[in-house]
């Protein structure tokens, strides 16, 4: 152990309190006339899933990522082994009970014939009727399953159902597919669309056909045309928030399917009556109790952090939305929450 002395005369040492230097910020509104942006992904209006109505092996695959394809063009087969033997049997099976019923037609006219000269009874010639109209349903019924039997053989046959781009490519030739697998995905539309999620507190100022803007990460400073073409009357349960779609209306190639999109809507005061408390999201902690903030409390001798618990709502690109716990004009910090403690001394910045 160390032990330092100090002689008489020399100066008292004293140690000096270092005080946090913070930043601040104040609680204020967000409303009238005022910008939201919310984030989406694009695509095209009409995707379709690609797929084959039999199942079998695939001999023949023309998809390729990027392709351009038209209405009805031929992207895939099947082997269709099973539905060949299954339509040429039923061709045996039309064959045979068309022969039936040629057969028990003759026979109907030879017993009409003798009931009418009275050399057959009344009975053979309601059996010859009977034989007659089963050889006729039979054989109506095997064309029908010729018909079936052709179906299944087209359905090995994959076709292009609308012009378009294929945007993904999911089977390999010889690989066994069954009914409704997706072989591929073609993006069929021209125009394109963006689906995003928007919360309760600005969903009632959204309309159809509404004007809003558009942008891209990929293509940077730039903003395109677009307008809301779909309002979700109710909320979708999986995300808490209303689903809503837009469709970009300024044509540029440079607009890709799966490109992240930003949507910006302007409110105006007719749209939005209430103004919102809001506080910068990194003015916001946490802990076990709940979300807070650190008021500054000023005065002639010090300045004090206190930690008050606050109740908060949406995310918005100004900050939180505050629905209890704070009044206008009060001032936060804004920065180094992690290392505050309540009642804390510290020194603005």
């Amino acid at each position: 152990m160390f032990c330092f002395f100090l002689g008489c005369g020399e100066n008292e040492v004293t140690e000096e309190i270092v005080l946090r230097p913070v930043r601040t910020g104040e609680v204020g509104y967000v409303g009238g006339d005022k910008s939201r942006s919310f984030s989406g992904t694009a695509q095209t209006e009409k995707i379709v899933n690609l797929s084959f109505r039999s199942s079998g092996i695939i001999t023949k695959l023309d998809m390729k990522l990027g392709q351009k394809v038209k209405k009805n063009d031929l992207l895939g087969t099947l082997d269709n082994v099973s539905a060949r033997l299954n339509y040429e049997s039923a061709i045996e099976s039309k064959n045979s009970s068309e022969s039936q019923m040629n057969t028990a037609k003759l026979a109907l006219n030879r017993v009409r014939t003798l009931y009418e000269k009275g050399s057959a009874s009344l009975s053979d010639y309601e059996d010859a009727k009977n034989s007659y109209r089963t050889a006729v349903a039979s054989f109506e019924s095997s064309k029908r399953s010729v018909a079936i039997q052709q179906d299944q053989i087209r359905f090995g046959y994959l076709y292009a159902s609308e012009d378009g781009v294929i945007a993904s490519v999911g089977a390999e030739v010889d690989e066994n597919v069954s009914p409704g697998q997706t072989i591929g995905v073609l993006n069929a539309g021209s125009a394109i669309e963006i689906s995003l999620g928007l919360p309760e507190s600005i969903i009632n100022a959204v309309k159809k056909d509404m004007k809003v803007k558009v942008s891209f990460t990929a293509i940077p400073e730039e903003n395109f045309n677009a307008i809301v073409t779909e309002v979700a009357p109710a909320v979708d349960q999986n995300t808490s928030t209303y689903p809503v779609t837009v469709m970009v209306t300024d044509s540029d190639d440079r607009i890709k399917s799966g490109m992240a999109a930003s949507v910006n809507f302007e409110f105006v005061s007719e749209s939005l009556d209430e103004k919102i408390m809001v506080v910068p999201a990194n003015a916001v902690g946490e802990d076990g109790n709940g979300r807070f903030v650190f008021l500054i409390e000023e005065s002639d001798e010090k300045t004090t952090v206190k930690k008050q618990p606050i109740t908060i709502g949406n995310l918005t690109p100004q900050g939180f939305e505050v629905v209890s716990g704070l009044q206008i004009g009060q001032k936060i910090a804004t920065a180094g929450l992690q290392t505050l403690l309540d009642g804390q001394e510290v020194k603005l910045n």
